[in-house]
């Protein structure tokens, strides 16, 4: 079907989206802050998944973070504002729901190209692609429960369909990091390589699906994403609903005072 170019410019300097051919590489770029998750960048990444759909010349996607991370997950300001701002945490769930159906229902295949690590809401971007190439002297990790939050935006929900239920749990409810060669053992990525060849590597795989039959493989995709759907549908609502209560317990509030006087002692040299 013919369309209109689809201008991704407006989504700059947080997203950066280039093409490859058929191809659209999708770069989060705050590299100084590692790639982590500001109400722009939020709102940013969740809108892209719709015009790609509506990107006719588009046939397979590549998403990596500029820098040496691909994306550290949460912000600290938000963090804080969230602790403190009903509002404000509320409508952050709200976004992250949609960001995450947006992600899942993508027809296009997307390609993780995990340049450096991937931290809670980045590991659970990078698990919600369908094929993810880690460099293999980093790590992924989801550690919300052990700075006292919910793992309400992505790993509960993928995390069991991709390995045994023990070791989901093991990994998520203790928040230890996953180095690549055991990520690639655990089947939450498929080729771990040099650092120098993560992009490469990830391009010639989204290469390989754009070269494929379109209606056969975006339809197959949609078939084999229904169990995380349907795992999304009884799951993502409680964990986020869940996730937003603990930005108001105690033990984040404790959390909140430690990074605030952490942060005050760096600024004073101590």
């Amino acid at each position: 079907m013919e369309g209109h170019p689809v201008d991704y410019a407006h989504l700059a300097p947080t997203l950066l989206v280039e093409a490859d051919g058929p191809i659209r590489i999708i770069t989060m770029n705050r590299p100084d802050e590692l790639n982590s998750f500001d109400d722009a960048l939020h709102t940013n990444m969740r809108r892209v998944w719709d015009l790609l759909i509506d990107d006719h010349e588009a046939r397979a996607v590549v998403l990596t973070g500029a820098g040496r991370a691909f994306s550290a997950g949460g912000y600290l300001p938000n963090f804080i504002r969230n602790n403190r701002d009903a509002a404000a945490r509320r409508a952050d769930v709200r976004e992250a729901e949609r960001l995450a159906r947006a992600m899942i229902s993508c027809e296009l295949p997307v390609v993780a190209a995990l340049n450096g690590p991937a931290v809670g809401l980045g590991c659970s971007l990078a698990v919600m692609t369908d094929f993810v190439v880690m460099a293999e002297d980093t790590f992924i990790s989801d550690p919300h429960v052990s700075i006292g939050l919910v793992a309400g935006d992505g790993g509960a929900v993928t995390w069991p369909l991709m390995m045994s239920l023990l070791k989901a749990k093991e990994y998520i409810l203790l928040g230890d990091r996953i180095p690549a060669a055991a990520a690639e053992r655990l089947g939450l990525c498929n080729r771990v390589v040099p650092r120098a060849d993560v992009l490469t590597t990830a391009l010639e795989v989204a290469h390989r699906f754009a070269a494929l039959p379109v209606q056969a493989l975006r339809d197959t995709k949609r078939a084999l994403n229904m169990p995380l759907l349907d795992a999304a549908n009884s799951v993502l609502g409680f964990a986020l609903a869940a996730e937003c209560e603990s930005f108001g317990t105690d033990d984040i509030k404790a959390k909140v005072e430690e990074f605030l006087a952490r942060s005050e002692s760096r600024a004073s040299g101590v």
